[in-house]
């Protein structure tokens, strides 16, 4: 359920402190506050509660100001609230109407706010702020194209660059025997914990030969250079330890062993495993370095190599991100983590200035992959 307080937010010199004072108006926090347009977006995210069912859900101020402090200060959830209970211009900055000590709410409701305030809605929130700003800016111009005769055409104003970037995930180097290893050992755990019930009907446990294939893994991970035929020898032993593993465990299924013994993460790490058992087989089988969505985190599947081509790191792991600047303002445009042509959006990006700001840039400012034929017509 969700409830919009009646009263409007006193100004930062009337905000209650426990102490004599008051709130600075040149503080950085409350600068931002007053830049960011909470009222015009309250709605849209009120649509997402129920209007009588359900315990009162945090405000839209609270929850977006929670995230913001949460990225501008690179805390963890639980040391944002932290801070936010210790500092009273955090606390203005989330709407509260004076100081107070207890924490105003859980660490946990963080994780509710991201499933909340997508990509698409601070999308929203950034085009406003800046769009306001460049009018503020360029107000008398806009007075004078205002009057304008009816037939002129508003000329292009500004300049619009674009270009493409990688966010690096926080994941280990990645290697098809690095990889392979890994999953052989958390399918050797997940034998285990399928096991552990069955242990009175099954008397004998399914064989791994964890020990055997530890060692085989190590005789190659812990030489400084390895041939392209002992690399290829040491993938293909892995395959096979972990397609024995994996019958194991469809035998255990077979048996009796029910998949509820195992964790969620686990769950999920088995289908994870599957996808890469089937995507390195087939590397292996048609001997290539490539294949469609391929998987390089058992923990993060969604993460994929991304092809950079440039010097020293040729590819990069993460999502990628295209991305314009205006007037030193930047908006995302796209993000995904599968690979994509940036020169396929320019047309898209373009079309975009225009209805923010109501006319086409004067100038487009991008790298050579954007000189396509049909960009340049």
């Amino acid at each position: 359920m969700y409830r919009k307080e009646g009263q409007p937010l006193p100004p930062p010199e009337k905000f209650e402190l426990p102490f004599e004072g008051k709130l600075s108006p040149n503080n950085r926090w409350v600068i931002m506050a007053e830049l960011i347009p909470w009222d015009d977006f309250e709605e849209e995210y009120a649509k997402l509660f129920s209007a009588e069912k359900g315990a009162p859900a945090k405000l839209f101020r609270m929850a977006l100001g929670t995230l913001i402090i949460k990225e501008k200060l690179g805390t963890s959830d639980r040391e944002t609230i932290e801070q936010i209970r210790e500092n009273p211009y955090l606390q203005y900055f989330i709407g509260l109407n004076c100081y107070q000590q207890e924490p105003p709410l859980e660490s946990s409701m963080l994780v509710h706010f991201r499933k909340r305030i997508d990509g698409e809605l601070i999308n929203k929130i950034n085009k406003k702020i800046v769009k306001r700003e460049i009018d503020k800016s360029d107000k008398e111009v806009k007075k004078k194209d205002c009057l304008q005769e009816k037939g002129e055409k508003i000329k292009n104003k500004g300049k619009l660059i674009l270009d493409a970037t990688c966010a690096p995930a926080d994941i280990k180097y990645p290697t098809d025997l690095g990889i392979l290893n890994q999953a052989r050992i958390e399918t050797e755990r997940i034998i285990d914990n399928l096991y552990k019930p069955l242990r009175v009907k099954l008397r004998k446990k399914p064989r791994t030969s964890r020990k055997i294939a530890r060692k085989e893994y190590l005789k190659v991970a812990k030489k400084r250079k390895v041939s392209y035929q002992e690399r290829r020898k040491a993938i293909g032993k892995q395959l096979k330890y972990l397609k024995k593993n994996l019958g194991n465990i469809e035998d255990l299924i077979q048996a009796g062993a029910s998949l509820e013994n195992l964790s969620k993460r686990q769950k999920n790490c088995l289908e994870t495993i599957k996808k890469v058992y089937e995507q390195q087989q087939s590397m292996w089988e048609n001997k290539t370095q490539s294949v469609p969505q391929r998987i390089v985190s058992l923990t993060q599947p969604h993460i994929r190599p991304i092809v950079r081509g440039k010097a020293g790191k040729p590819i990069e792991f993460g999502a990628k991100l295209s991305v314009s600047c205006v007037d030193n303002y930047v908006f995302l445009d796209k993000i995904s983590w599968e690979n994509f042509n940036e020169s396929c959006h320019l047309k898209e990006q373009v079309e975009k200035y225009k209805e923010t700001f109501g006319y086409y840039p004067e100038s487009v400012h991008v790298d050579k992959i954007y000189r396509t034929r049909e960009n340049r017509n």
